[in-house]
């Protein structure tokens, strides 16, 4: 098994350093970032403007491959990711940023996988009846609603709820409330700031899942295995949780890692829509102001994340089914 997983997390790294070196080169062709020093008032001539970048390592005379070449191996040797339009190193941001974005994605993974299968399991269980259809009709709907439409829905709900209580109850600008002093306070700040971005995380995640829970859950019901546990004695409900949703969950671990990135794209809008200054704002703000090195140290950053989602994926896996496990 340790041997298995080794492999799998080679294969992983060897994928994860093609995105990166990808991402480099297509932001270089993409970009330009001479665009952020043009129409300045006074004006940089053109030698200030190639002093400025090859600071940056981003020196349009440099051939795109020998820039990427040379960025990667600081990576690799120095794990210097180079600096951002600001001249603040991208590993600090990313560093400073990841833990907030990581408060939103792990509740919201968490909360949102696990209340998809219980859906998923139960819309199965209970086939075309009332509560199926309307957890169908509700999943539909939250999956085509935008991310930061939705964002902007709660926050208007959280706004007349706050009004009708007459309190601030619920806060949703920011990641917390500056001035704030007491251990006991300054948490029931962040709970309040959490409260939302992670509700819709929470609902775009379950969504996702519950239709492909039970999508899977259905088929198990329908195998030869769950009828020949009833046959032995077993009743419905025993037999579909010891043996159905077992079953039902190994292809949820592969779906798992893959949808993984989908909540961190889902992300970035929520962070902008709530003000929290994490790996979402970091990734648009460099976007705009053609960084470069800030664009792909976050897909980086993303592709990190998906690693490590697909590696426990490959554990949960092997946990599920003792065939991989040999």
């Amino acid at each position: 098994m340790l041997a298995y997983l080794v492999r799998r997390i080679i294969n992983y790294l060897i994928l994860t350093i093609i995105a990166t070196l990808l991402a480099y080169i297509l932001a270089s062709y993409t970009l330009n970032p001479e665009a952020r020093y043009l129409g300045r008032n006074p004006p940089l001539n053109q030698n200030s403007i190639h002093n400025i970048l090859a600071g940056l390592g981003q020196d349009p005379s440099v051939p795109v491959i020998q820039r990427a070449l040379t960025w990667f191996g600081n990576i690799i040797f120095h794990g210097d990711f180079g600096m951002m339009y600001n001249n603040q190193p991208v590993l600090h941001s990313i560093i400073v940023r990841s833990g907030i974005s990581l408060q939103l994605l792990i509740v919201g993974t968490i909360l949102g996988a696990f209340l998809g299968v219980v859906l998923g399991v139960w819309g199965a269980v209970r086939q075309y009846r009332a509560s199926d259809q309307i957890v169908t009709a509700l999943s539909f709907l939250v999956l085509a609603t935008p991310a930061f439409v939705l964002g902007v829905l709660l926050m208007i709900t959280a706004t007349r709820f706050n009004a009708a209580v007459g309190h601030q109850v619920i806060s949703f600008t920011g990641q917390y409330t500056p001035g704030l002093s007491g251990t006991g306070r300054i948490l029931a700040d962040r709970v309040s700031h959490l409260v939302l971005p992670s509700i819709a995380l929470i609902m775009t995640g379950a969504a996702s899942y519950s239709r492909y829970q039970r999508s899977v859950m259905l088929d198990v019901l329908a195998s030869d295995f769950i009828r020949t546990a009833r046959s032995k004695g077993r009743r419905r409900g025993s037999a579909m949780i010891r043996h159905g949703v077992r079953v039902a969950l190994i292809p949820m671990s592969t779906f798992f890692a893959y949808n993984f990135g989908l909540l961190v794209t889902g992300s970035t809008f929520l962070e902008t829509v709530f003000s929290w200054h994490g790996m979402g704002e970091l990734a648009l703000t460099s976007i705009t102001n053609h960084d470069i090195n800030g664009v792909s140290g976050s897909i980086c950053y993303v592709a990190v994340l998906i690693l490590i989602a697909s590696t426990l994926s490959e554990v949960l896996y092997a946990a599920l089914d003792p065939r991989v496990r040999v």
